[in-house]
This record gives C-alpha cells, sequence and structure tokens, in this order.
C-alpha cells in the first residue's frame, strides 16, 4: 500500500490535466459539457487561472492570470511551453442561476464558492427551509465537479485518450 504522501505526488498530475482538460472543453467543446449536466447554460473561465511550468525538480514557473475580462494568450503561451493548469475560476450557470468557485488542482479542492442568492427569510418557520436551499445549491456545483472529474478519469483510462484526446488538446494548444 502507498504512504499517502507518495500517492499524492505520483498522482498530483491528474489535477492539473483535468483542470487543462475543463478549460480545452470550455474552449472547444462546449456540447460536451452539458452531458455533464442537462440544466447546464454555460460554464465560462472566471477571473482567474494559475499555471505552473515545472523547469526543473527545484525551479516551477508560476504564471497567473487575473481580472474579469482577461486574456488568456498568456496561459496558452505558457500551455505551448509545457504549463499546467493548476488552479481555474469557473462561472457556473443553470437556468437564472450562477455558481463562481475556484477548483486547486492538486487536491481538488473548491474554495471562493459563491452560489445564486437565496429568498430572504421572512420568518423564522422559513429557516429550515432556507437552509435546505443553500445545502442544495452548494451540493449541485459539487455534484457537477464531481461529474466533470469521474468523466474525465473515464476518459483518461480509456484508449480514447491518447488516441483521440491528446491530439486535440495538443492542436489547441498549438493554435495560433
Amino acid at each position: 500500500m502507498l504512504d499517502v504522501s507518495v500517492a499524492y505526488n505520483r498522482y498530483r498530475f491528474l489535477g492539473y490535466e483535468f483542470l487543462t482538460w475543463v478549460w480545452f472543453l470550455i474552449e472547444k467543446n462546449h456540447d460536451k459539457l452539458k452531458g455533464f449536466d442537462r440544466e447546464l447554460v454555460s460554464l465560462d473561465i472566471g477571473n482567474r487561472i494559475v499555471l505552473e511550468n515545472r523547469l526543473n525538480d527545484d525551479l516551477v514557473e508560476s504564471i497567473t492570470i487575473r481580472g474579469d475580462e482577461a486574456d488568456l494568450k498568456e496561459g496558452m503561451l505558457a500551455l505551448r511551453k509545457g504549463a499546467v493548469a493548476t488552479q481555474l475560476n469557473l462561472i457556473y450557470r443553470t437556468g437564472s442561476y450562477e455558481w463562481r468557485f475556484s477548483i486547486k488542482g492538486e487536491n481538488f479542492s473548491i474554495g471562493n464558492l459563491k452560489f445564486p442568492e437565496t429568498a430572504p427569510l421572512e420568518s423564522k418557520d422559513d429557516a429550515e427551509a432556507g437552509v435546505l436551499e443553500r445545502i442544495y445549491l452548494y451540493e449541485k456545483a459539487i455534484l457537477f465537479v464531481d461529474t466533470m472529474f469521474k468523466n474525465f478519469v473515464q476518459l483518461r483510462i480509456s484508449e480514447e485518450w491518447d488516441k483521440e484526446v491528446v491530439p486535440l488538446l495538443k492542436q489547441w494548444i498549438h493554435e495560433v
């Protein structure tokens, strides 16, 4: 059995590949995202992307792109140089609802989760309903990410990954 720290370091790349794949889907294959949530209106890159390029065992170059209208060309250039996405801020929309959150690739933590506004509570009797609504909204975002990751893992261990997906990822990264 692998030591936890050994397993963590050995398979950390999966989270980075996952985030890079999600970015690719957002840019090039948005229809596939709708398969993860029938109610999906859109999934977009938010106001922050962090990329890392390991130049050697001791030297890591970190690139952070911030801003609501940030140009992702620098991120694409970093991908061309061998970087991977280590953190993505996403905007997830279904119907009239919108969630904003960040995913870290190294440990799949979801942070800065902002979910849709809920109706104001009119009485103390409404408190339970309000809590349940907030739990539902929180779970919906988590379930969406879980569904994407499950599909990613199934794809990643399939023959399709090397034969079809990797060439498409490379083509996307090297587009002008």
